[in-house]
């Protein structure tokens, strides 16, 4: 399998990839990797070096046609690796501007499957901002249309993609997952709480990256009202929201009550979180599939969250996760208080949520299966049309 994609910061997506990769080599697949090939040096958290540099300091012009352009080195690079390792396949995590795959599948007559993880072209009008708006819609829908199985990572995401044009036959949706193992042994919750000097405290905790629209400031605000003082709050991440956090805190006089580690180690995630009492997803994006909701899963925590469509795909009120209206910040001081002020219902949630991963098959293992079946039927469709030809 030739594994395509284009990613050069360490964050989440370089944990999807990782964890992918490695499960389908579980399986005994062989994978060569077509991509920025400095990912791997740098330390969890690096934002994308250069890349990232040019972002924020070229006109968006210049660095679109930039994006663009790579696709013609990389097209380079894909063909010589398919030339010199024949894959059967190619498996790639579709970005914008970035159509070289879908040129190299037609050039050499392979099979792609191509992982959808957002609408780059609707999240960057929306958020960043896109001066070459027709190339760049273009570039993704010629990307989408031309998979031979595209896998959006919700129902959500499926219809938007279905709505660029892509026949529903060739949509296969594949949630994000989990690696169970990696959160076996994490240590009991008072021990966990030791070691970061949290005894006696009631946990509600968040991991990730912090951004405004996570509205993390409504947890200070619940727990300024609260006559429970035992409450902290802990967020295992850091971000651009930070320093506006920190300064809420201050002024609720909270700040001994929130503790903020920074970026943790993956390999200490599990040890961090096993402190939580509860686990918080204060805010999605509305066609994602969020990491930290598998992680908090996996670890059996009791979970508050939006009711959105794509939360919904998971979880199920008062089953394995309490839900509350996004829109209202009354409705999620309501969710948080009736987990804070239950110990019955809080247990309920978190046996559920173990059973949840397992039940909805949201491992990367059971993932990579799937990629499995779909790399054999993509390789049939291919053989089938060859014949024909």
């Amino acid at each position: 399998m030739l594994y395509h994609h284009r990613i050069r910061s360490k964050d989440g997506q370089f944990v999807h990839v990782e964890e992918l990769t490695q499960a389908l080599e579980r399986l005994g697949h062989e994978l060569v990797f077509v991509g920025p090939s400095a990912t791997a040096k740098e330390e969890f958290g690096a934002d994308g070096g250069l890349a990232a540099w040019l972002r924020r300091h070229v006109p968006a012009v210049l660095y679109e046609l930039l994006e663009f352009s790579y696709a013609f080195l990389d097209y380079c690079r894909m063909s010589a690796a398919i030339r010199r390792h024949r894959p059967q396949v190619i498996y790639e995590r579709y970005n914008l501007f970035l159509p070289s795959g879908v040129w190299a599948a037609r050039r050499f007559r392979l099979p792609i499957i191509m992982e959808i993880n957002s609408p780059l072209f609707e999240e960057r009008s929306r958020f960043g901002g896109l001066a070459l708006r027709r190339l760049a819609r273009w570039s993704e829908r010629t990307a989408w249309r031309g998979a031979t199985f595209a896998l959006p990572v919700t129902e959500v995401l499926a219809d938007i993609v279905k709505q660029a044009g892509v026949d529903p036959d060739r949509l296969v949706v594949v949630p994000n997952g989990i690696d169970l193992a990696k959160f076996r042994n994490a240590p009991a919750p008072e021990e966990a709480k030791a070691r970061l000097s949290l005894e006696g405290r009631f946990v509600l905790g968040f991991t990730g990256f912090m951004r405004e629209w996570h509205r993390l400031d409504r947890v200070l605000d619940y727990m300024a009202g609260s006559s429970d003082r035992s409450l902290h709050l802990l967020i295992v991440g850091d971000g651009p929201a930070r320093p506006q956090l920190e300064a809420h805190a201050e002024r609720l006089g909270l700040r001994d009550r929130m503790t903020i580690l920074g970026i943790v180690a993956r390999q200490q995630v599990a040890a961090c979180m096993a402190a939580f009492d509860i686990a918080l997803q204060p805010a999605v994006v509305a066609y994602a599939s969020p990491l930290k909701l598998f992680e908090y899963l996996a670890m059996g925590l009791p979970i508050v969250a939006p009711e959105t469509s794509n939360i919904r795909e998971v979880l199920r009120d008062a089953h394995n996760g309490v839900l509350f209206d996004p829109s209202s910040d009354g409705s999620f001081a309501a969710a948080l208080q009736r987990v804070c002020s239950d110990r019955a219902l809080r247990e309920r949630l978190s046996q559920a949520a173990r059973r949840t991963i397992e039940e909805q098959g949201l491992t990367w293992n059971r993932n990579a299966q799937r990629v499995t079946e779909l790399m054999e039927r993509a390789c049939r469709h291919e053989t089938e049309a060859r014949c024909e030809t």
